[in-house]
């Protein structure tokens, strides 16, 4: 009886589809702020020093705000529109950039992999999230 007591939940919140569309955009756009982490440190350390700062400065400005509008979301607080727009633009200005300036061949079609895949549809995420009107 006392491991039953000591294994229950305490004050979970109810499962509501909500609570659980919330929770599972916080993850994803805390995961997102997290994994540019060790990026950041990739572009540090293989970019030339003027265009690894700008690009590590574009990052972290990107993975702050994911971070804060995930975790707001997670923990069930408001706050989280104003971070997932400026993730949102911040994320369309790093794609289009990224395509932009790359060279021909291998490296333009990973920008144009990396805008496709991630940023772009992280963008419209963080975009959604944004406007959408609370409940």
């Amino acid at each position: 009886m006392a491991l039953i007591a000591f294994n229950a939940p305490c004050a979970e919140r109810p499962f509501t589809l909500t609570t659980n569309r919330r929770t599972w955009a916080g993850r994803v756009l805390t995961g997102a702020g997290l994994a540019l982490l060790p990026w950041m440190g990739y572009l540090a350390g293989t970019l030339p020093p003027t265009e690894a700062a700008a690009w590590v400065a574009l990052d972290a400005a990107e993975a702050a705000c994911l971070l804060i509008a995930g975790t707001r979301l997670t923990n069930g607080r408001s706050g989280h529109r104003a971070a997932a727009a400026a993730a949102a633009v911040l994320l369309v200005t790093d794609a289009y950039v990224d395509v932009a300036t790359a060279g021909p061949g291998s490296e333009l079609l990973g920008a144009v992999a990396m805008a496709v895949g991630a940023e772009l549809p992280l963008a419209i995420t963080c975009a959604a999230l944004a406007v959408r009107s609370p409940r």
